[in-house]
């Protein structure tokens, strides 16, 4: 393992069941400021509609309550979903967290779109767009966040000059390929799709090009992380998640469930297989556990960063795992700024 792997942080700002997404947004900011008192490197915010269980859809403004409420983490977006905006719209959203947070902001982008079918027509995208609409609205993106050009008519105010930095996530080989081509640095869903990582990092490895962003590869892949005082314990905080990612695959999706103990001895084949196949990727324990499943995770995978998540219904408990991770994890107060990505 490398000597400092940075740690980050993924939240999906859960609406748990009982609770509204209101209390989501201001757990969000508690968690954003116990990750930058724990020495976390990011955090990031995911984009995501319709679902009731998810409290981040206007992504750039949770980042913008959390960027208020915090003075050194990274914050960024994990991603947005570019078929779903303008590329000028985004630019000057995160130009605008840019300018009130210099230096601060991430932004991640997908080709998902987040949500359904009839979900991604009421945000009006275009069903029909064109296969190589999204490489194409990538490059107009990191556009907009250069100094403008001489005769340029088209300048995102705030964006142009802020040089924000452009990551490509993905869950699939695409996005490693188009990160390669454009020299990005990479973010892969390992975290809840991890049939092609390994394939994914290879191909993205391989084929990366030099750019004036980067000067070599760079990896980040999300982890599912639990952890509590004991391995039962973080087992039955991983069942909220669990019963979730059920609920949604079965086309039943709602709030973050409570725990309930021995939930996989309910499921069906079906479900364990979901579960087994989508969550692999996951470390759950006591701090003991989860110090040696990171650690394996990070050996296996040369990663050079790794985005924890923990869908976690109770929101202290959800803090508690943060801090044992990064009591087992993290050496220093602060990670070091990355070079080219910072």
């Amino acid at each position: 393992m490398k000597a400092m792997t940075p740690l980050s942080v993924l939240d999906l700002s859960p609406i748990v069941a009982g609770s509204d997404a209101a209390q989501s947004l201001r757990n969000s900011l508690d968690l954003a400021q116990n990750a930058e008192r724990l020495g976390y490197n990011r955090l990031w915010l995911a984009e995501h509609h319709s679902m009731r269980g998810i409290a981040s859809a206007a992504t750039a403004v949770v980042i913008a309550h959390v960027a208020a409420g915090t003075s050194k983490i990274r914050l960024g977006a994990g991603g947005i979903m570019l078929p779903n905006h303008s590329p000028l719209m985004v630019a000057e959203a995160f130009g605008t967290l840019a300018s009130l947070h210099p230096g601060r902001i991430d932004l991640g982008v997908g080709r998902a779109p987040g949500t359904d079918q009839i979900t991604a027509q009421a945000l009006r995208r275009n069903l029909d767009q064109d296969i190589n609409g999204f490489p194409q609205d990538v490059v107009e993106l990191m556009g907009y966040f250069r100094d403008p050009e001489p005769g340029q008519r088209v300048i995102a105010v705030p964006g142009a000059g802020t040089k924000v930095p452009v990551w490509i996530l993905g869950s699939s080989l695409f996005g490693a390929q188009l990160a390669a081509a454009l020299g990005l640095p990479y973010a892969f869903a390992s975290h809840f799709a991890p049939a092609e990582m390994e394939r994914a990092i290879e191909i993205y490895r391989a084929r990366f090009e030099p750019s004036e962003y980067l000067d070599k590869p760079y990896v980040m892949l999300g982890l599912n992380v639990f952890a509590a005082e004991t391995d039962d314990e973080a087992k039955l905080l991983q069942t909220s998640q669990q019963q979730a990612f059920v609920n949604l695959r079965t086309g039943n999706p709602g709030p973050l469930p409570a725990p309930v103990r021995g939930y996989e001895e309910t499921l069906d084949l079906h479900a364990k297989a979901i579960l087994r196949q989508a969550l692999s990727c996951s470390v759950v324990g006591s701090p003991e556990t989860v110090k040696a499943g990171v650690q394996d995770f990070i050996v296996r995978t040369g990663a050079d960063e790794i985005m924890v998540t923990g869908q976690i219904f109770d929101h202290p408990a959800r803090i508690r795992s943060y801090e044992i991770l990064a009591e087992t994890m993290i050496k220093r107060p602060e990670a070091a700024p990355l070079s080219r990505l910072a």
